[in-house]
């Protein structure tokens, strides 16, 4: 048999005075019974709503992969990402051929001037394939990690274009380098070549001259691809200039030199010639065909505006052409 329990029944605490203790009577326990009323229990329908809400809030700090989601995560905005730094665009590398001669350096630096002062901000930087510092394979050392365009600061596709260049970014693997035209033939090369005519005096009433000439002295190379490219560039500013018949020669490696094609010229009645400087800067090679030159030659191109142009084109050129593996090459003389 069981033993009684112990525990006291919890009565219920008396009525306020005044109430009325017969109300509701339908609902009082049973007479008898010896127990008095408790407080009412909530309804099904308030106990459901309280078990959702409840596991919603639950459901809430999980995750779908079922892990736990941190509470101040669904309370707090998320907080703005700070902006993205621009990449900087790559270095264009200048390459020069070089010069003994000291005006030579000056007038490139001069040039590398003008191109900063177009486009600031640029890194712009100077390689040289012989002669002068700093050589080229020291300024790729210097962009160990970066992209870097090099554009030649040459007139044609010869070997220094097609060999020499690719040689030098083959040998600096750490530098994402890509390799631009060649700066002729182009309007603006014809542009710049037309200034120093004026500049020699070259007065533009001679369009159309019986007398006038214009030899066209470059430094000339074996690969046809150059000559090609000289024969076209002589086109081009005999346009510019009206139809005056313009005549390439060369300093060396190709014919017919400099005082060959003055010679025959004249022997055309083509007496009122000038000579217009081929050359990027002054150096041996422009010295020589100066000499030649029946009254002022025209200087070397050097520091002109077109030419700062020029370069920067090249470089936009390169750069919008495709994007890069390890280095593109653009023979292109578009």
């Amino acid at each position: 048999m069981t033993e009684p329990s112990t525990q006291q029944p919890r009565r219920s605490p008396p009525p306020p005075s005044g109430s009325n203790s017969n109300s509701n009577s339908s609902n009082s326990p049973a007479a008898g019974s010896g127990s008095h009323s408790t407080a009412p229990l909530d309804s099904t329908a308030q106990l459901l709503t309280r078990i959702t809400a409840q596991l919603s809030r639950q459901l809430s700090l999980v995750s779908r992969n079922g892990t736990r989601r941190p509470m101040h995560r669904s309370r707090l905005p998320a907080a703005p990402r700070p902006p993205t730094a621009e990449a900087a665009p790559p270095a264009l590398v200048v390459v020069a051929h070089g010069s003994r001669d000291p005006q030579a350096l000056r007038t490139v630096l001069g040039l590398l001037d003008r191109v900063r002062d177009l486009r600031p901000g640029l890194d712009v930087r100077l390689g040289h394939i012989e002669l002068n510092q700093p050589l080229l394979p020291d300024t790729l050392d210097g962009l160990r990690g970066a992209d870097a365009v090099l554009v030649p600061l040459l007139l044609g596709r010869g070997h220094h274009v097609k060999h020499d260049l690719p040689a030098a970014a083959a040998a600096a693997p750490s530098v994402r380098t890509r390799i631009a035209a060649p700066l002729g033939p182009h309007p603006l090369l014809v542009e710049a070549l037309y200034g120093r005519l004026v500049e020699a005096g070259w007065d533009p009433a001679d369009r159309g001259s019986h007398r006038a000439a214009v030899v066209l002295a470059a430094a000339g190379s074996r690969d046809p691809d150059s000559a090609q490219d000289t024969r076209r560039t002589a086109r081009m500013l005999a346009e510019r200039l009206g139809g005056v018949p313009v005549v390439p020669a060369y300093a060396s490696a190709a014919t017919p030199t400099v005082p060959a094609a003055l010679r025959a010229l004249a022997a055309r009645g083509r007496h009122r010639t000038f000579v217009a400087s081929y050359f990027t800067a002054p150096g041996r090679f422009a010295s020589a065909a100066a000499e030649a030159a029946p009254r002022t030659a025209a200087l070397p191109l050097g520091t002109h505006p077109a030419m700062a142009r020029l370069l920067l084109h090249r470089y936009d050129q390169a750069l919008s052409a495709t994007a890069p593996s390890a280095m593109v090459t653009l023979l292109a003389s578009a």
